[in-house]
Order: structure tokens, then sequence, then C-alpha cells
């Protein structure tokens, strides 16, 4: 409700008697757009207490008003403004002005934006083939839901909720430490490790901490669109470094690195984002050499290491002897396929107490209750039960994919089998416009990336990423049909 208190003065000692003057200033709180047609006003005993008048005061000005046909009387509802504003309002009543326009008065950093496909409508029929997210149907709701309840039940719950470390729970923490260690052969302890609202967030406070302006930074080439644009905008310049079948070109960042002040190198080691390769053994061997010898700090993104496919993983370079170096990012938010955002972040311990006080600036602590729930599941292996549930489906689904891929789309795509992951990168044909086909697939019923995003700052492979794992079989068939025939159409055009 407005603050009819302040919004509405009246002065005893005026010749125009009090009704009139509330009638009168109600009607200038409609011309000014506050009162809007439609709206209720408060009760007249309401009112009354607010304007500290008597009640009949306030109903001889709503019946004023009424006879003018500024306001409607509801029955059994009250007193509305009127839907039809009487016709002196062409020459006295004023659009709503609204002080928050389309632009600002004042100057701002304008963030640069890309072309990323919005998400489908909540109800609808509509396919989509992805960027690379876990199906979540699949999702341990069930396991979650009875976790929250059981942290809310505790009667230490209301000390928890109030409570809390900027880098993250230090249950959630402790449950990590065996968690990582079991899967990514990472030596660590709690101190080692921050919690933060998906892996993104972890990628900025990193980067945060260590750029500067006009710094140079590695990146790989093709890159993840979001990192680059991060490091952009904290001032640095990107160098870019070639991506091959192998990973990104280790040759050319020691080239760079004895050459230029690098200030820090961002990669992607498994399922490299867009190209889903990952990087080889050998090549990991020699940049481990390269990031001792030049003390070259590494933000090592490794998003979805929990999904592989093909054979046992290669441990992240985190898991070997970097000299502390390395600063591992990763995500529960794709693993578990749920809304959670709860992203972590490894790094030696003065390095993680600096990002919290960094990431204090904006976020005082996470979220008590997520991260609670989830340090239960990790402990009660409900997480490990889902992956390894979620592997094999994915695996399936990839399989499946591109099998359709190849027999359908032969002569036009090519890609590799990814070892891991949630898509399939796929170049296309030059004949193929990626910009008329996302708009012709839409109108299929079938929603696709363009691929502008995947070539920021890179030359353009005419490729995507289709993402495969939240899409069943008979969902991922009829994508693939659709999108069969538009390219058909495409390459005899």
């Amino acid at each position: 409700m407005l603050p009819f208190k302040t919004l509405i003065e009246t002065d005893k000692s005026l010749k125009l008697p009090v009704y009139q003057q509330i009638s009168n200033r109600l009607i200038g709180l409609i011309q000014e757009g506050l009162l809007k047609p439609g709206s209720f006003l408060p009760g007249s005993r309401v009112l009354a207490e607010h304007l500290a008048l008597h009640r009949k005061t306030v109903i001889a000005a709503y019946d004023e008003l009424i006879s003018q046909d500024w306001l409607e009387a509801v029955p059994r509802k009250g007193v509305m403004v009127a839907a039809n504003l009487p016709v002196i309002r062409p020459r006295t009543y004023r659009k709503t002005v609204t002080p928050y326009g389309e632009e600002a008065a004042f100057a701002f950093h304008r963030i640069p934006t890309l072309p990323v496909p919005t998400p489908p409508p909540a109800t609808g029929t509509m396919l989509v083939l992805n960027d690379g997210f876990p199906d979540a149907r699949l999702a341990p709701l069930n396991e979650w839901v009875r976790e929250c309840r059981s942290v809310i039940e505790n009667p230490r719950y209301h000390k928890l909720l109030m409570y809390g470390k900027a880098m993250g729970s230090e249950a959630l923490r402790e449950a990590m430490v065996k968690y990582l260690t079991d899967t990514r052969g990472l030596s660590i302890s709690a101190d080692h490790i921050m919690i933060t609202r998906g892996a993104q967030m972890a990628i900025y406070l990193a980067a945060a901490m260590i750029i500067r302006k006009d710094d140079y930074v590695i990146v790989g080439s093709p890159n993840y669109f979001y990192a680059d644009l991060c490091f952009e905008q904290l001032g640095a310049r990107l160098l870019y470094v070639p991506v091959d079948e192998e990973g990104i070109d280790v040759d050319a960042v020691e080239k760079l690195c004895s050459s230029k002040k690098i200030k820090m190198l961002y990669l992607i080691t498994h399922h490299h984002h867009p190209t889903t390769v990952t990087l080889s053994a050998a090549r990991r061997m020699k940049l481990l050499a390269i990031i001792r010898k030049y003390n070259l700090p590494v933000i090592e993104d490794d998003y979805d290491y929990d999904f592989h496919y093909s054979s046992a993983p290669i441990l992240p370079l985190a898991s070997a002897d970097h000299g502390g170096n390395v600063i591992y990012i990763g995500s529960f938010t794709k693993s578990l396929g749920l809304s959670i955002r709860i992203g972590f972040m490894i790094a030696p311990a003065s390095f993680i107490r600096g990002s919290a006080s960094l990431r204090g600036l904006m976020d005082l602590r996470g979220d008590n209750l997520s991260e609670q729930a989830l340090a239960n599941l990790l402990a009660d292996g409900t997480i490990d039960r889902h992956l390894k549930k979620s592997n094999k489906i994915y695996k399936e689904r990839r399989d499946l994919l591109c099998y359709l891929l190849q027999t359908r789309l032969g002569d036009a795509v090519q890609f590799t089998i990814p070892a891991g992951g949630m898509a399939v990168w796929v170049r296309f044909s030059q004949k193929i416009s990626l910009v008329k086909l996302a708009e012709k697939a839409r109108a299929r019923g079938l929603r696709i990336a363009s691929g502008e995003q995947y070539h920021y700052g890179a030359a353009s492979q005419n490729g995507l990423r289709l993402g495969f794992a939240s899409l069943n079989n008979k969902e991922l068939t009829e994508a693939v049909k659709i999108l069969e025939k538009l390219v058909r159409e495409e390459l005899k055009a």
C-alpha cells in the first residue's frame, strides 16, 4: 500500500473543506500515475486512521470522487480507481512518468553480451539441443528435498541461518575433501576449498584476484566465451592460443611465456568448451613443467569432470606437482541437474582467504541450507550413486546422437565422438548458415544455437555444441530428424 500518510496532507485552517482537500489530492495522485486505473484504495476506516481523521470525512471524499467518475464502488471489495477516467482526463491527466526508463542519466561500464539462446518456455513442446546441460528429470530431487527438510528440522538450523563464512559451509568443505580426493586425486584440506554460487563466480573471483588492467592472459582459441568476457571486463589483454584435437597448444603457451610477462593462463583440461577435446597426457606433463618454470598462475576450469564414458579420466593438473600455481574450479550444478548454484574453487589457503574477502564485498555468505544438504548427500553416497546412473544414461545418449549424426548428416557435418561431457562439437558444411538454420529450426519446434558465441575472439569454425544429455532417445531422434530435413534444404538451395 502507498504511504498515504505522507502523500495526503490536510489543513483544517483552510476554507476548503477537509474532504475536498482529500479528494483533490487523490485526483492528483491519479493524474501523476501513482494511483492507476483498476487499483483499489484503502478502506475508509484504514485511510482515516492513517490521516488521523474521522471516518465520515474519508467517506465524503470517496463519495465526491465516485460522483465525478474518478472512483468506482465495487460491491464487497471496496473503492477502485475508475477504469475509464472522466472526460476531463485529456486536459489534465498525465501519463505515468517513471524515472526508470531505458537509459540511465549517468555513465557506467557497458558489459559486452553475446547471442546466447534463451531457455524454452516453461510449457510447450519445443525440443532443445542445448549447449550441454544435464537432464533435470534425472536429478535426485526427492533426496534433495529430504535433506533440506532434515536440515530445517534440526534444532540448530536457526543458528546456521544467520551465520556463515564467505568461503562456504565448513560441513560442505570437509565433505568435499574426501570427495575430491577420491574422484580427482587432490591432496587438500578444507582450508584449500571455497564454495561459490556456481563455477562462473569462481572464475570471476579467481581472475579478479590476479588480473590488473592491461595484463596479458592466455586463453584457447576458440574458448569459453563467458570466461573471455570476464577477463576483458577486468582489463586483460587476451592472447589466443590454438586448440586442436589434443587440447591447447602447449608449445605456443611456452613461446608466449618466454617473450611476454604473462599474468595468467585459463584452460579447460577435460571436455574443452566448445570443442569437447581433452588435453592429452603428454601435453599435461609439458605444461606442468612450464607452469613451474614461470610460476604461471593457472585457472583450470573442470566444469563437468564427473562425466566420462570411454575410459578412465586423466587426473586434472591440480592433482600433480604444479608448485602451488593451479586454481582448480568445478561445479555441482551440472552434476546434479538441479537449479542450485554450487561451484567450488581449490587453491592455496592464502588465496582462498583473499578470494573469500573479495566475495564478501558482494555476497557475505553462501546458502547454508543448500550447502548443508549437499554435504549430507556427499556423505551418504547419494551423489556417487546419482553420477554412476547418469553416466550410464548419458553414454547411451551420446552414442545415439553420434550414430544419428553420422548416418543422417554424415556428408554435411564433421565431429569427433567426445570422451565425456554432455555435448558433441559439430562442424557444419560452409554452405550452411547456422544463423539461418537456427531460425528455421525454431519454426519447426527445435531450438539450437546460432553458433556466434563459439567464435568470440576466434575464427569461425561454423560449429555448434549439440547437447545430448538433456534429451531422451526419442527426443534425440526427433531433433536430428528435424535437423536433417533443414540441412538437406539448405544444401539444395
